[in-house]
């Protein structure tokens, strides 16, 4: 684990959520918790990243978007570039069905000759706010991306060489169907409230 720093991206407007989503409970923790429990699984150090006023009181060490307004992938390059161990595992708040387990499995297939591994949903569209990647390797190709305007977390993906972990090499984890379950609207929190992760 000494080989991971693990990054809980919350630096989102929330604007179609109406309030903070690193806040939202379900059960008795929030969203920045649950992650937080689940990057466990990998490492020792668990850090939030964004600008947001009061990001402290998470209570885990922040990193700040070196880039403001930059959305999702704004918060991957801070991540990438304040992370001082061999991988970063890196996930977005609003999935709060992602697991430990989840985590392991992504972690056991890092090697040498990959820069990142993301999984891929099951409805077939990559997951690039939930993966792990190499600042080593990644963080250069994200500022070339940040250069050019090009803002889609997945083109970095696409830009180095990443390991894509299909959904058949998670369903057999518990609560596979849920982990890319994505809450960004009252809607969405309601649904993840009736499931209540475990």
């Amino acid at each position: 684990m000494l080989d991971t720093e693990g990054f809980i991206l919350v630096g989102g407007l929330s604007s179609r959520m109406g309030v903070d989503k690193s806040r939202l409970w379900l059960g008795r923790r929030t969203f920045v918790e649950i992650a937080a429990g689940a990057l466990a699984a990998v490492t020792d150090r668990v850090c939030v990243v964004g600008s947001r006023a009061g990001i402290e009181s998470h209570g885990l060490p922040v990193v700040r978007d070196l880039y403001e307004g930059l959305g999702a992938l704004g918060g991957l390059h801070a991540a990438l570039a304040g992370c001082r161990t061999t991988w970063a595992a890196v996930v977005s708040c609003d999935l709060p069905f992602v697991t430990g387990e989840l985590f392991e499995r992504l972690a056991s297939l890092r090697g040498d000759e990959v820069d990142a591994v993301a999984p891929v949903q099951e409805d077939g569209r990559p997951q690039p706010l939930c993966a792990l990647d190499s600042p080593a390797r990644c963080l250069e190709a994200t500022e070339r991306l940040i250069r050019t305007g090009e803002l889609r977390p997945r083109v970095l993906l696409r830009a180095v060489r990443t390991r894509w972990v299909s959904f058949a090499e998670l369903s057999d984890l518990d609560g596979s169907q849920h982990f890319f379950d994505n809450v960004n609207t009252p809607a969405d929190f309601e649904r993840a409230r009736q499931r209540q992760p475990t």
